[in-house]
């Protein structure tokens, strides 16, 4: 393998497929552009009825495409439904079934793309079809870590297998660590944070492509 891509040259082949939503696509499309910036290449995997609204954004239009995806009709969705905005709350499973059989559409881009890297959330299928292709995975979050491990805590699982709702008391518990915090406030917020974090960020994918 090269020094960023698979075949030599100095800039990686990546794949993006955000849950279908806005709030994950703009993220994800946002980090596209820091990722193009760079000179990567990045194909961008939406809906179609997404695609007019994020299309804009887009300030790489050489370096990032994108591709729309026909997410299939699953019963008890509305008809036309693609993104969450078209579904109410409860019925953003159903959605997810919807995304879950684009699987072999999304297959098919990956085999013919051949990317070092596919950057997803909700699609935990990923790293099963992009591993044949010889592609690295990356779950990239981008709902806040408090959501993240309000699933994730043992409270939670407890909730989901036993039934047990969590306490008020277990909620309001703070996170264990909080050494530092006001270090990292300012560190998140100083202005060149984030140059710093995205150089960083791409060092860390290329050391995951090269592993």
């Amino acid at each position: 393998m090269g020094d960023f891509g698979s075949d030599g040259s100095s800039s990686m082949s990546i794949v993006m497929y955000p849950w279908l939503a806005f709030g994950h696509m703009t993220a994800f499309l946002h980090l596209s552009n820091k990722l193009a910036e760079k000179g990567h290449k990045i194909v961008f995997l939406l809906p179609k009825k997404a695609l007019d609204q994020v299309k804009p954004l887009n300030l790489y239009p050489n370096l990032i495409s994108f591709h729309t995806i026909s997410i299939p009709h699953v019963k008890g969705l509305p008809p036309g439904a693609e993104t969450n905005s078209d579904v109410p709350f409860f019925l953003t499973h159903l959605l997810a079934v919807a995304m879950n059989q684009t699987r072999p559409e999304v297959e098919t881009i990956l085999r013919t793309n051949k990317p070092d890297l596919v950057f997803y959330d909700s699609a935990d299928w990923i790293p099963e079809i992009a591993r044949p292709v010889g592609a690295k995975t990356v779950c990239y979050n981008t709902v806040s870590a408090a959501s993240i491990a309000l699933t994730l805590v043992p409270a939670a699982e407890r909730e989901i297998i036993d039934g047990k709702e969590m306490s008020a008391e277990e909620l309001a518990k703070p996170p264990l660590v909080r050494k530092n915090h006001d270090k990292w406030r300012c560190v998140l917020s100083d202005s060149g944070f984030a140059d710093g974090y995205i150089s960083k960020f791409e060092q860390n994918l290329t050391d995951l492509v090269k592993s």
